[in-house]
């Protein structure tokens, strides 16, 4: 009799010890999964920083275009001929 109870326990630990490594594996593979959504999640975010500047960056220049073009217009208007002189 004994000898099935030193069994029985024997088995219940490892039972213990398959549901820890188990449970280990599981959080290891939840851990993984969470660093790559995190990575991912990093890596859209520069992409939408770099997005942004490159709309800013484009802005500015559409605005000194459109400033050099009020300039150069006022420049000719000056300089063109008045009539009734």
């Amino acid at each position: 009799m004994s000898t099935l109870k030193a069994f029985s326990e024997k088995e219940h630990a490892y039972d213990a010890y398959q549901a820890r490594q188990d449970y280990l594996r599981v959080q290891s593979s939840i851990q993984r999964r969470q660093h790559e959504l995190e990575q991912a999640l990093a890596q859209e975010h520069v992409a939408r920083e770099a997005e942004r500047h490159a709309k800013e960056a484009a802005l500015q220049e559409k605005d000194a275009a459109l400033a050099e073009l009020a300039r150069l217009q006022t420049l000719l208007g000056a300089n063109q001929p008045r009539g009734g002189a």
